[in-house]
Formats: structure tokens, sequence, C-alpha cells
């Protein structure tokens, strides 16, 4: 990449140019997923323009915004099972240009992250497109590493119907019959809580997860064994945590879970199947999935079936650093 890039505070003057190179991103990653919806949805970055996370990159030669970084409000309890204060950068919050785009990066990463320390934030966390590898091999470099992930396919591919094993049903659970989800949702945060994924969640009582599921419409499809469900899908409209997962016509796994002594059965992908043809008749086209690719069961089985198209990295900073930078948060760029 030629040309000196000056690295300054991300501004109001900056937006139109980031969303053309958020748009243009995205559009990179489509030709890798076909599957993703043609464009974005509508957004807005006014409120990154305002709220101090955010550093641009722009050529000393053109003066043109070439890339840009920014993060969240700092918030509390990150990822929603730790300690740490966070920052984290949406998919549509950091975009370059394609030429020298990991080095424009290695621009924009310092100045951000010190930010985000100054404003007391020790997890940091960047959401990028899966198949931008240059830049996620930056990121690597720079001490981050993958942890969750995106993923969609459309309703309408090829996925044949495939019977469950013997003395299994397959079907959307109604009205009071979805309490029979509770027992595998426990087992689910057990099992998120063990190695090597180490993430403990709070788990709701019974009727706390019930009303949740009254009060959000969300749907759970399962491979019932007798009054028992061995399998469970939980499916809402929308609710994922990028904006694809949020565009008509879509639908997001929020949950799943297998008893283990039918995990590589089969049905668990039989249920899929059976999911996949109800929303297909239902006029939905898309079904997205995010999940830790720390959680190497569920890794394996969602990549099977499903395409990733982002990969969101993060890295934890002594917080001991922290106490020396926290003074002085009201530093600008």
């Amino acid at each position: 990449m030629q040309g000196q890039i000056a690295v300054t505070g991300f501004r109001a003057e900056h937006l139109e140019e980031a969303k053309a190179l958020v748009d243009a991103a995205y559009q990179e990653e489509r030709a890798a997923v076909p599957a993703l919806p043609p464009e974005l949805p509508d957004f807005s970055l006014a409120h990154f323009a305002q709220n101090g996370m955010g550093v641009a990159a722009v050529s000393s030669e053109s003066g043109r915004l070439i890339g840009f970084l920014c993060g969240t409000d700092p918030f509390e309890r990150a990822f929603g099972a730790t300690r740490a204060r966070g920052v984290f950068s949406p998919m549509h919050a950091n975009a370059a240009q394609r030429q020298g785009r990991a080095e424009i990066y290695a621009h924009l990463l310092p100045a951000a992250q010190e930010k985000w320390a100054r404003a007391g934030a020790s997890s940091h966390a960047l959401c990028l497109y899966a198949h931008d590898e240059e830049t996620q091999r930056l990121l690597f470099s720079y001490g981050f590493g993958l942890r969750c992930m995106d993923a969609i396919r459309l309703t309408g591919e090829d996925f044949p119907l495939q019977a469950p094993p013997p003395g299994f049903q397959l079907r959307e659970l109604k009205g009071e019959e979805r309490e029979l989800s509770y027992p595998l949702h426990l087992l689910l945060d057990e099992h998120m809580a063990k190695s090597p994924t180490f993430i403990r969640r709070a788990s709701p009582s019974r009727e706390e997860f019930l009303r949740g599921l009254q009060e959000s419409g969300d749907r759970c499809f399962a491979a019932l064994s007798g009054n028992r469900a061995a399998a469970l899908f939980r499916i809402s409209l929308g609710g994922g945590e990028t904006l694809v997962s949020d565009m008509p016509k879509t639908c997001h796994i929020l949950h799943t879970c297998c008893l283990p002594e039918y995990r590589g059965t089969g049905l668990s992908r039989s249920l899929l199947g059976l999911i996949l043809h109800t929303l297909r008749g239902e006029g939905i086209e898309r079904l997205s999935v995010d999940f830790e690719s720390i959680n190497p069961a569920a890794s394996r089985f969602w990549q099977k079936y499903f395409a990733a198209y982002t990969h969101s990295v993060t890295r934890r900073i002594d917080e001991d650093v922290l106490k020396e930078l926290t003074g002085d948060g009201n530093k600008k760029l």
C-alpha cells in the first residue's frame, strides 16, 4: 500500500464514506457465502461517531477514509459470563478498503484499543468477515483469538428429510408441551460451563424459562422419546447478533442441545431437516445461527450444514494496566 495513513477519531464527517466501506466489505463476503441476503438492511453509524470509541484511517494523499474501527459503549460482564468490562465492534462497525486492508487495521487497532482501555474495558472483541483471512491473521498476531461465529443457510437448499432413529418422534412443541424443553436448557448451561468452553451462565428457573418462551414467541422443535425431549432447537424470528439475522424472512437458532447418549446418531440432523422443511413451507428463506467456536461439538455440527460468514475475535488485556490509563479517560485522538 502506498502513501501515509493518518489516524484520527471517528467523526460525523466520516459517516458516508464509512457506510460505503461497510457495503463493499459485505459484498466481498457475500461472494463467498451466497446464502447471505443481497444487501444489508439500512443501518446507522451515527452513534459510533458520538461515543468516542472509534478511530478512522485517512489517506494522507487523497484525504479519503480508507478504514475505520468503532466500538460499543463499554459494558459490564463481557460475553455475559465474565467479570470483565468489554467493548465490542459489531460486523458493521469496522471496515477497510480491500487494498492494504491488513496494514490499515494495523494502524487502527492500537489507537482503538487505547481508547477502549482508557474507558476501563479489558475485554476487546471485533466481528470480522469469515473469509477475510488476511485481517484475521493480523489480529491473531496481535493476541486476539477466535471465540464466536455466525453462520447461515438457505432453507430451500437441498437437505433431504431423514427419519430419526427408531423410537423417536420429531415435532414442534406447542402450549404446555414446551415445558419438555426445560431440562435440555439446563443441560446446555452445564455443558457450556465445562472444559474447554468454560462459559458459566445463570440458569433460569422453570417459571422464568416458560415465561421467557411465552413473551418472546420463540418456537421449540424437539425429538421426543415418550415424554422426554432428547434433542431440542429453539428458533426465533430474528434475534441474532448481526444485522443479517434480523432481515425479513430470516429465522435464527438461539439454542440447541442433544442428550449425550444420542450425539452422533443423526438425531439432531433429522430434527434440523424437519425445521428447514417447516420454515420453507412458511415462506422463511434463510436460517442463521451463532455459536462459540470454543465449543467443539457445536462448531463441528454447525459447520457441516451452515456457511460461516463472521468470525468474532477477542483479547483480554491485563486489568492492572487499566489502573494506569483510566485516570486519563477523556483523552481524545
